[in-house]
């Protein structure tokens, strides 16, 4: 059965890069491993994809053809690619045939994620033709920063887990970069786990002009600890340690760690699956910098032990333009 990651994402929150960094690094471990590029205006990619939106459509035909605006013409092609589904199972059966992994780069229009169906139905379709898929949500850490920020992230997050039904694995991407962007209000680790959203609410409350809708401000926090679903891995994809901590998160999220152990692989995730988010917020808040006390996190022995396994492998350096 073929297993793979939906990559999606806020413009500028790195999906890109992620895709292609996340290839490099797991064909260094020996998963043959493909792209298939779902965005129909991701032009000058790194990488090459095995599949390509843009053999079936392409956002400016859209456009030109039914004098649609940038974000109009996307939505456009995706309920395309919904209507034409079969093109893309026939794109896919020779890698399924060869049994890659798939890696599915998508549109960073969060209305396809959060209210329209078309991804939702191209998903299920991929479903009943076997893949096993987790959806990776890429955002920028610089959220972080501020609580009224954070906190449309966190409902972001929760209407995309609730809408796409699939395994669902957050991401702070660009976790590296954080320091540059001030001091936090908490440890990291509050913001991973989300903790007690109260004590952000006070931060969100004393601030102008979030101030003035207290009460929608406790609401909104009420409602995401209800559902109490979500919670966020962190990334910097320049960091070998750091793309092996999370994509343990998300083989054991669509079940490749539990299901499709290939040979060359097996010791590394096992290794990776003895870590838990908390011991990963703090190891990454020492690692780039980013203790509210300046203080220091020893490397624990899952950490070093990993380490060791990966430290011999390639990732792509962060690009700005994705």
């Amino acid at each position: 059965m073929p297993f793979g990651q939906l990559v999606i994402g806020p413009p500028g929150s790195g999906k890109t890069t992620y895709c292609h960094g996340m290839q490099q690094f797991l064909n260094a471990l020996g998963r043959k491993t493909v792209i298939v590029n779902l965005d129909p205006a991701n032009e000058n990619t790194p990488y090459t994809s095995a599949v390509n939106i843009e053999d079936l459509i392409t956002l400016q035909d859209a456009m030109d053809a039914h004098d649609l605006g940038p974000n109009g013409g996307m939505v456009y092609c995706i309920e395309y690619l919904e209507k034409n589904m079969q093109w893309l199972e026939d794109q896919l059966k020779p890698y399924v045939a060869d049994e890659y992994y798939f890696i599915f780069d998508c549109p960073g229009q969060v209305e396809l994620y959060t209210h329209n169906e078309a991804v939702r139905t191209v998903m299920r379709r991929l479903e009943k033709a076997d893949f096993r898929l987790a959806c990776v949500h890429l955002v920028d850490a610089s959220y972080c920063t501020e609580a009224a920020k954070f906190i449309s992230v966190l409902l972001l997050s929760l209407t995309t887990m609730l809408m796409l039904e699939l395994p669902h694995v957050n991401v702070l991407s660009k976790i590296d970069l954080l320091p540059q962007l001030g001091e936090l209000d908490f440890n990291l680790e509050y913001y991973t786990a989300v903790m007690d959203l109260d004590y952000l609410l006070f931060h969100l409350n004393e601030r102008e002009p979030s101030a003035r809708f207290g009460e929608l401000n406790k609401v909104m926090c009420g409602l995401i600890e209800d559902f109490s679903l979500v919670g966020f891995s962190t990334l910097c994809i320049s960091d070998k340690q750091s793309v092996a901590t999370l994509l343990k998160e998300v083989d054991k999220a669509n079940g490749y760690i539990f299901g499709a152990l290939t040979e060359g692989n097996e010791e590394i995730m096992l290794a990776a699956d003895s870590t838990d988010i908390l011991e990963d917020a703090r190891q990454a808040q020492a690692r780039y910098g980013v203790l509210k006390d300046g203080g220091s996190v020893q490397p624990s022995s899952t950490e070093s032990r990993l380490s060791s396994m990966i430290d011999k492998l390639k990732i792509v350096e962060h690009d700005s333009e994705h």
